[in-house]
């Protein structure tokens, strides 16, 4: 029977069954279950705790991150009826063994466009007052917007996915702002960005934005649909 339940055989119908636990709680604790693990589930990279906890506090439609709605650590192992895991060191959230992923993935119902809702997240998040007002070189991101960096650099990996109205108007809004978004810096910072064609690189140095723009950003991302509106507005061209 173990190497059977090992082997997935007999875990399915496990899953199955604490899935619908989960969605019979009701309320806010099965919204909270289920968002927890799609965002597991589907991110673009594993997440730290602190991440995730500020991804499910982002609403759409608001200006700016309400940070009572920032859930603890406890309350989304509790919401996951012990789906969930996290690594130490590093707080790393994952699924409680591969097979669910593989459970997850063949049951694509479980979530409806998790891709787009996850992008408007993403960008919703960036649009946010505060993100807007940050300077956009900083030396580093600050420790109250942990959620920033996966925000900045993921949301085009859900994007390309699921483009919707929402989306690209979330995502217009963040790129009208070219270089002069912290986003923007923080996607060039990263290693395997390659923009060597936009700045001299030396060991040490700090990527310049000068010159970059949105449509240099979407373009790397490769979201065409997002590209043409943004050639057809006249802007950037």
């Amino acid at each position: 029977m173990l190497l059977k339940m090992t082997s997935g055989f007999c875990l399915d119908d496990a899953y199955r069954e604490t899935l619908g636990r989960i969605r019979e709680q009701g309320g806010d604790g099965a919204k909270l279950g289920m968002a927890v693990l799609m965002w597991v589930s589907c991110s673009e990279r594993p997440l730290k705790v602190e991440e995730l906890c500020h991804a499910l506090a982002v609403e759409l439609g608001t200006d700016d991150l309400n940070t009572e709605n920032v859930p603890t650590a406890r309350t989304l192992m509790s919401s996951t009826l012990g789906l969930l895991s996290i690594d130490e060191p590093g707080s790393t959230v994952r699924l409680v063994h591969f097979t669910l992923q593989e459970h997850l993935q063949a049951h694509p119902s479980l979530f409806i466009t998790p891709h787009s809702i996850m992008a408007k997240i993403c960008l919703t998040y960036l649009n946010f007052r505060s993100i807007c007002e940050l300077p956009s070189t900083p030396r580093d991101i600050p420790s109250t917007m942990p959620f920033l960096h996966y925000a900045s650099c993921s949301w085009g990996f859900h994007a390309r996915k699921e483009v919707t109205t929402d989306v690209k108007r979330l995502a217009l809004q963040v790129l009208g702002r070219d270089a002069n978004h912290i986003s923007g810096n923080i996607l060039l910072g990263e290693e395997s960005v390659d923009f060597m064609s936009w700045w001299e690189h030396s060991l040490g140095s700090h990527p310049d934005l000068g010159g970059f723009t949105g449509l240099h950003c979407i373009a790397y991302m490769g979201i065409t649909e997002i590209a043409n509106d943004m050639v057809n507005m006249g802007r950037w061209c």
